[in-house]
């Protein structure tokens, strides 16, 4: 056996693991990006849907008492589904990233 190559993959494979637990990128991070992306377009960056787009297709201001009040649940139902003239996000993504878009939309309020 050849005990250098070995050392060598081994080394690798923990410098490797290591980078991946120290990569900077955070559910928090994801569900910005995924905000960015999917959400700005109708509901601004600051979610209170004061953008062209937004207007024209009644985007609700995300930090409004009346989203605010609803439940985790019921804005994820929303995301996935559709409601009015949002689209339904469930085809194109995942349970955890719905449940992150929710979690950040909540915190909108407190920007």
């Amino acid at each position: 056996m050849n005990w250098s190559a070995f050392r060598i993959g081994r080394t690798l494979l923990g410098v490797f693991a290591l980078a991946f637990l120290l990569s900077p990128s955070t559910p928090a991070d994801d569900s910005a990006a995924l905000y960015k992306t999917k959400c700005t377009a109708c509901h601004g960056v600051d979610g209170k849907g004061d953008t062209v787009v937004g207007k024209k297709t009644g985007a609700r201001d995300f930090a409004s008492a009346e989203v605010q009040k609803e439940t985790d649940q019921e804005l994820i139902d929303i995301t996935a589904k559709g409601k009015n003239k949002m689209p339904a996000y469930a085809s194109s993504l995942s349970d955890a990233q719905i449940k992150g878009l929710v979690a950040y939309i909540h915190a909108l309020e407190k920007k």
